[in-house]
């Protein structure tokens, strides 16, 4: 009997004898039946489990991607509460005294409607026979004109604005007229007068102009190469007719020397107009002026844009009226809707100066009876001055309608917002003519008192640019007219970076304007704000939370600290304030603290009104307003005044960088040493011991009891 070694896993041999024929074979052992099932099981286990971590693994790749996608879509996803305002809150039929206004601030003088495909008016003008072509339109500091802004404007029916420029002097008023279908009528009155100190009269061309802004067609009609009026006709306003009066002087109803020209061309945008005009001047022209010589003019030509070899001329979108002259003179311009179906006379002549007249005595009144100013002792200068800087916030306001670019952490590149219509007024109708969020709390305090119902509208525009997370972008920069005006690493938007929530400061105002008993308007109104409210001061107390309890830190800080003596934080609206001077994680901002203190307590004011939950908004707002605690967190002995506290140092300074010339090569080739901080002693966690408005914070917002001692520092 013989044996033979096989692979254990195989079989198990063995030999015995054949009983038939006597010879030996081989047998074939099978394994125990439990030791088979064993095995069999633990191969099944392994596999079930490689095929559930498998599983598990596609889940949870999937739910990343998921979530990944999920988050970056957030910053554009909007607010699911009701919109505060409907859709159509600003047609003419809604709204038929503001449909039209001055809603474009950035030019020195034009109007649109509030709508977002607008026809758009305005005016330019240059003074003739000078050295170098100045061209005015938008509002520039590069002009450096004397003077210019509104003395009169109501916000609704009329406006009377002054600009000083070299030698002359421009006052540009407009009335509107309500009626029919899409907003009435409205006149334009330019009156040019010389300076008293210029030693002669200018020759000045005013050129005005209309065009479509993606909707509607445009009709000129001319007379002796005139352009007399342009007809249209679109969605938003019928149709329509523009005409230019023939220009006047003071002592006769007719100026004898007059130069007129006209310009049809194809505009790209709102933002090309300027370039469009520019690029179409002629000096070919001779004036026809009261001298015997013969001098030539500059005026609009042929406007020859780019365009494709082969391709049609698109068609025109828009037409320009010039007319040349020596000041004084006056020239109006009417606009007339086909909707209004009679009219007792047209709005020019001596019907516009009683409507002037009319709607400047109104003003008078209403203002002394807002603000009486001169019951309070007042000169009428200051009066004066106070309607001016009234009038300027009004007449500042502007309509906007677009997108903006925003970005998160979650999104490699910008993405577009919403489209969304914005009506708000601008802190700087020459530097910065679009919407701040923090600056508009401030516009809404003044122009609540005057008119409350623009300050809801502007409180509900502004909400309703809410997104899902409660962020609001700061700095509305909704169309290419607006980012023509913008440096390029402005423009996106970041949704981690917050603005001084100013608009709880006019809610508070018009809440207390309200008093206890709402009406039902009042309280539908409030009740569609309380939800997006709600999520906002959420927001804030989820991104901008300081390292302690009841602290708050402004994200946002410039990160290039070599720059700057103190990096700038234009996140809290006081851009270049002295703050910790190496940003960090530790720093507890005062002035924040003191916003949500105000947002708390109006939060809480207008949840007991309502009917809702206030005692969370209490409990913090009495928090917040601890004397005590603030004392802790936010005063410094040393400086003896309420400041922030952060990562700070005293010692540094800016210094020349040092640029090394190579050998052989002349200095003047070698780009210019920039000016670099140098820390001469190492920062560490301290308070910041500055002395200015964010000191005056907890005094500011009526946090400071009347009995605290800090109040005698």
């Amino acid at each position: 009997m013989t044996r033979q070694r096989l692979n254990k896993k195989d079989r198990v041999l063995d030999s015995k004898a054949d009983g038939r024929n006597g010879k030996s074979v081989t047998v074939h052992k099978k394994p125990p039946a439990k030791d088979k099932q064993r095995k069999s099981n633990l191969g099944n286990f392994f596999i079930n489990t490689a095929i559930v971590l498998c599983v598990v693994s596609c889940a949870w790749f999937l739910y990343a991607i998921y979530m990944r996608s999920w988050l970056a879509s957030q910053v554009i996803s909007p607010h699911p509460a009701q919109r505060v305002l409907d859709s159509n809150s600003s047609d003419p039929l809604r709204s038929p005294t503001r449909f039209w206004g001055s809603y474009r601030p950035h030019v020195y003088f034009g109007m649109k409607t509030r709508s977002k495909n607008s026809l758009v008016t305005g005016l330019m003008w240059l003074r003739q026979f000078t050295a170098e072509v100045k061209l005015r339109h938008t509002c520039e500091q590069s002009d450096r004109l004397p003077g210019y802004g509104w003395l009169l404007h109501d916000g609704s029916n009329f406006g009377v604005q002054e600009v000083k420029d070299e030698g002359f002097i421009l006052t540009t008023e407009f009335v509107k007229c309500s009626g029919g279908q899409h907003g009435g009528d409205w006149s334009w009155r330019i009156t040019a007068k010389p300076q008293s100190s210029a030693p002669d009269n200018a020759v000045v061309s005013l050129m005005f102009y209309v065009g479509t802004n993606g909707q509607g067609s445009l009709e000129p009609h001319v007379e002796e190469q005139r352009l007399r009026a342009v007809s249209g006709v679109s969605a938003e306003l019928g149709n329509f007719t523009l005409t230019f009066q023939p220009p006047t002087t003071a002592k006769s109803h007719s100026h004898k020397h007059v130069s007129y020209n006209m310009l049809g061309a194809h505009c790209e945008s709102l933002a090309a107009l300027t370039d469009t005009v520019r690029s179409s001047l002629n000096g070919r022209f001779v004036y026809s002026g009261s001298s015997a010589d013969r001098r030539y003019y500059i005026g609009v030509d042929k406007y020859r844009g780019p365009q494709a070899p082969g391709s049609q001329s698109p068609e025109k979108n828009m037409y320009l009226h010039q007319v040349t002259m020596q000041v004084p003179f006056q020239v109006e311009v009417l606009f007339e809707s086909a909707s209004v179906s009679s009219r007792s006379a047209r709005l020019s002549g001596e019907v516009l100066s009683q409507q002037l007249e009319h709607w400047t005595q109104a003003f008078h009144q209403k203002f002394h009876r807002v603000f009486p100013l001169s019951d309070k002792g007042f000169s009428p200068q200051q009066i004066r001055f106070a309607k001016a800087v009234l009038s300027n916030t009004i007449g500042g306001m502007g309509y906007f309608h677009g997108q903006s670019y925003v970005q998160s952490r979650y999104n490699e590149f910008p993405l577009l917002y919403p489209e969304r219509p914005l009506y708000t007024a601008v802190p700087s109708r020459s530097f910065f003519p679009r919407g701040f969020l923090w600056d508009e709390g401030f516009h809404q305090l003044l122009i609540s008192k005057w008119e409350p119902a623009i300050s809801r509208e502007v409180l509900g525009h502004w909400l309703d640019m809410m997104n899902v997370e409660g962020w609001i972008p700061r700095e509305q920069i909704l169309d290419s007219e607006a980012r023509s005006k913008v440096p390029a690493e402005f423009i996106v938007q970041r949704n981690e970076n917050a603005n001084p929530p100013t608009l709880f400061l006019t809610l508070q105002s018009l809440l207390r304007d309200l008093g206890p008993h709402l009406s039902q308007e009042d309280s539908s109104y409030l009740r569609k704000l309380f939800p997006r409210l709600r999520t906002w001061y959420d927001w804030y107390n989820t991104t901008q939370i300081g390292p302690l309890p009841s602290t708050y830190r402004w994200r946002g800080r410039d990160t290039d600290t070599n720059l700057f003596l103190n990096p700038k934080t234009l996140t809290s609206g006081l851009d270049d304030y002295p703050r910790a001077s190496h940003p960090s994680q530790v720093e507890r901002h005062l002035d924040l603290r003191c916003w949500m203190a105000l947002a708390s307590e109006v939060m809480a004011d207008m949840a007991k009104l309502l009917g809702e939950p206030d005692q969370h908004y209490r409990h913090t707002q009495q928090v917040l307003s601890n004397n005590s605690l603030l004392q802790e967190l936010h005063w410094s002995d040393e400086l003896n005044a309420f400041c922030d506290f952060g990562n700070h140092t005293q010692a540094v300074s800016l210094e020349r960088e040092k640029v090394y010339v190579p050998a052989g090569q002349p200095r003047q080739h070698q780009p210019p040493a920039r000016l670099l901080r140098s820390v001469r002693k190492l920062p560490k966690p301290q308070f910041v011991n500055a002395f200015g408005y964010v000191s005056l914070f907890p005094f500011l917002l009526h946090i400071l009891q009347p009995s605290s001692p800090q109040l005698q520092q």
